[in-house]
């Protein structure tokens, strides 16, 4: 227990540190749009409860696809391939940058020793 308390302190304190950044702010802020857009998306059209409409947009986003869930009517499906096709491109950006922030060190400093570098 103690090392998944150390692992959500790292977490919280990356998401923190990014927070500082512009660019960290507008890549958060469009992975909370595009979860939001999915889940009202979903709970209108599909009549899905809020957890079940969150539930399938964070599965859906992260590939695990466990298939519990799918859209069943024709304008579900269609939107649930742009939904994929936007959004994953917008969390491995997210997940990426936080990474960023979570490893050892600045991330001010490693893109400063990238560009120098080249």
């Amino acid at each position: 227990m103690p090392a998944l308390l150390l692992v959500a302190i790292r977490f919280f304190r990356a998401i923190y540190k990014g927070l500082q950044q512009p660019e960290f702010q507008a890549l958060s802020l469009s992975v909370v749009t595009i979860l939001v857009a999915g889940v009202w998306f979903y709970m209108r059209y599909e009549g899905w409860s809020l957890v079940d409409a969150l539930y399938f947009c964070v599965i859906t986003l992260t590939t695990v696809g466990y298939g519990d869930f799918s859209p069943q009517t024709q304008i579900g499906k269609i939107f649930t391939v742009f939904y994929i096709l936007l959004g994953l491109g917008l969390l491995a950006a997210f997940i990426g940058a936080l990474a960023q922030h979570a490893t050892p060190g600045d991330a001010a400093s490693r893109r400063q020793q990238n560009n120098s570098e080249e």
